[in-house]
């Protein structure tokens, strides 16, 4: 990827399964993950939010914010963090605007059916907002402690 292909942090309104609202601008000042992520409560899905929230007092010590993002409802979002005991906010993002900025809609497969979803990707933005690593095609075990150990070099380097 080169640099000026680097995505940057959109300054967008969210809104957040908490039922409040964010101004991604707001977030600047500090490194900000966001994992976006297909559908709540699958398994795959499901996995990845616990293992970011297992290490999420870690993002927190290196004065990071974490927010998962996928079209599911603010409403859907609310269940699936408290169900999974989530201490970090998931955007909804319905009409996939946060989405198409980071061009994580995708055409995808499903027994040979095609249709246009979510691929799995992070985005590790600096404090100015610039994407210093982002991952695409994701595959879970392991992908949120490497989002850490970016973090840790991109926080001291």
């Amino acid at each position: 990827m080169a640099l000026s292909d680097a995505p940057i942090l959109p300054n967008l309104d969210v809104a957040l399964g908490s039922g409040e609202r964010l101004d991604l601008a707001s977030l600047r000042g500090s490194h900000v993950v966001i994992y976006a992520y297909p559908k709540d409560s699958t398994p795959g899905c499901t996995r990845e939010g616990q293992d970011f929230r297992d290490l999420h007092a870690q993002f927190q010590a290196l004065g990071a914010r974490v927010l998962g993002l996928s079209r599911d409802s603010v409403a859907s979002h609310a269940r699936f963090a408290e169900k999974q005991g989530f201490p970090f906010d998931l955007i909804s993002d319905p009409d996939e605007t946060l989405c198409r900025a980071l061009d994580v809609i995708q055409e995808k497969s499903l027994y040979g059916r095609k249709f246009m979803g979510i691929e799995r990707s992070t985005f590790l933005f600096d404090p100015q907002g610039c994407a210093v690593k982002v991952w695409r095609k994701v595959k879970v075990p392991g992908h949120a402690a490497a989002v850490l150990e970016a973090l840790k070099a991109s926080a001291h380097g």
